[in-house]
């Protein structure tokens, strides 16, 4: 729970987490000596009798120690440092043994050479690791305590000012900005980035926790096209003062100096989310649908419409965040929605026209308008009401890998012609039943309002909210487009075997 309304129990869980954070590094600690123990006994010579048998636990050792090496390595510079030296050491196993002279023995004692050499080396190597963990933390807590995140932030009038202020002047506390994370403390959160959660094409996310127990997740940015640092601080300071239940809160950042083009240098801290994106439930299986009822789902989906009004109309500066989708809301321990990287998306700063944004987004949710970079609110409300029907149909949309002959809007045009023939009931998960109709089918013409390719027809966010919990009726919108649905091909998240001959294919959705 890391929403601002669950700060009365945020100890509790913050103790739970930190006990068994501690407890799990204590059983690994445990297990890494055993390991290491069993392997020096197995390399140790008269372990074994016979020249076979002695090759395979060598032979064993090696592949254990290479297991070690690779897996314990935090980072991929790391990992390709493992496998040059377990590589130059097989090299050496295979080079030098069949030139010893003299006994039958002299291949095993080749390998067990290398074996000791190799235990030795990883032995000392993570000795090393382990005291440079222990002078960080020590620095860390020497220094003087940070701001509390959790103050209120003062109130400037010219943010983009502070952050001016902040590029020119990094070492002082800079209004309307978040809690400042040094390097070495963002190491010492994630554990020396030691757990990934997470990985795309732009960022990556670490698991860690505060010194407070509490979990969070650490964003590394890595995109090929990093952000200035003047960007990066006014958007941090624009976010900071987005405060909405449905919203993921940003709890603090770091950003490295000094270092021009470096990818690494921005990262963002986050609260974690226990259970995940919605996307992880919606698209693996029914018995994890089964787990997101009606009135779950159609509480997330009021939830996410309330967070986009805020973003659009709401925000001191307006906010478009360009990427809704199932993978980017997550669900905390009560299964309540919070929007997630938005504010780092775009916030509306400068003219959109000096903006060039074609093709942002990801396809099936992205509005048509997009690929010409003509943006709106109304981008937004597009890809929410496509987010809306997977949630409440329980499938994906749109793969573009599985038929080119698909369109994104395949979804929106069965889901009509359904609703327009009475049988609603061929669209809507079956996992969540039983369900109550009326709200179902209306929850689905609000999404088929959303998903309008002309724009302007499509409804505000704060309109859908409206319709959503009944202030306004939400009527089924006029075909947008004038192409009738003639020979519905399969969705493309349903099982490849087809349900039989039928003079359409949306009989699938059965």
């Amino acid at each position: 729970m890391s929403g601002p309304d669950d700060s009365a129990s945020a100890p509790p869980q913050g103790c739970c987490c930190a006990c068994a954070s501690v407890l799990w590094k204590i059983v690994k600690v445990i297990l890494h000596v055993v390991t290491l123990l069993t392997v020096f006994v197995l390399i140790l010579p008269d372990i074994v009798s016979g020249f076979r048998a002695q090759i395979a636990v060598q032979s064993v050792s090696y592949a254990v120690l290479a297991c070690l090496y690779i897996g314990t390595s935090s980072d991929r510079a790391e990992r390709i440092i493992c496998g040059v030296f377990l590589g130059v050491l097989a090299v050496v196993i295979v080079a030098a043994a069949p030139s010893v002279k003299g006994r039958r023995g002299a291949p095993v004692t080749v390998m067990r050479a290398c074996n000791l050499v190799a235990l030795f080396v990883y032995c000392i190597w993570k000795i090393c690791k382990l005291v440079q963990a222990c002078l960080r933390r020590l620095r860390v807590h020497g220094k003087a305590p940070a701001a509390d995140p959790e103050a209120p932030l003062a109130k400037v009038k010219k943010p983009e000012a502070a952050c001016t202020a902040l590029v020119r002047q990094t070492t002082f506390h800079i209004d309307d900005l978040p809690r400042k994370f040094s390097y070495d403390e963002i190491r010492a959160v994630t554990g020396d980035f030691g757990t990934v959660v997470g990985r795309g094409g732009s960022a990556e996310v670490f698991r860690g926790h505060l010194d407070d127990g509490t979990a969070v997740a650490v964003k590394r940015i890595t995109s090929y096209k990093p952000v200035g640092e003047e960007d990066f601080l006014r958007e941090i300071s624009i976010v900071a003062n987005v405060h909405q239940r449905s919203l993921v809160r940003l709890l603090g950042y770091c950003l490295l100096h000094g270092r021009p083009g470096d990818t690494h240098g921005q990262y963002l801290v986050y609260p974690f989310f226990e259970n995940g994106s919605l996307d992880w439930w919606l698209f693996n299986g029914e018995e994890r649908r089964r787990l997101l009822p009606w009135p779950t789902r159609r509480r997330i989906a009021v939830d996410v419409a309330r967070a986009l009004a805020y973003l659009h109309h709401e925000c001191r500066r307006q906010i478009l965040h360009l990427d809704i989708k199932p993978a980017n809301i997550l669900l905390d321990g009560s299964f309540l929605a919070h929007v997630s990287d938005f504010g780092i998306s775009m916030s509306i700063a400068q003219d959109l026209t000096s903006v060039d944004t074609c093709g942002r987004g990801t396809p099936g949710y992205m509005a048509p308008e997009i690929w010409f970079s003509s943006l709106s609110t109304k981008s937004d409300v597009y890809s929410y009401g496509m987010t809306v029907l997977e949630l409440v149909c329980g499938r994906r949309g749109y793969q573009a890998s599985r038929d080119s002959s698909e369109t994104p809007d395949f979804l929106a045009r069965v889901v009509r012609e359904k609703m327009a023939r009475g049988e609603l009931k061929d669209v809507v998960d079956a996992a969540m039943a039983p369900v109550d109709e009326r709200e179902v089918e209306a929850v689905l013409k609000v999404a088929l309002c959303c998903v309008q390719h002309q724009r302007e027809l499509r409804p505000s966010m704060v309109t859908v909210v409206d319709m959503l919990e009944g202030r306004v009726t939400a009527d089924l919108p006029p075909e947008s487009r004038p192409s009738p649905i003639k020979n519905f091909t399969e969705p493309l998240s349903a099982p490849a075997t087809q349900n039989g001959g039928s003079d359409n294919n949306a009989s699938s959705f059965q």
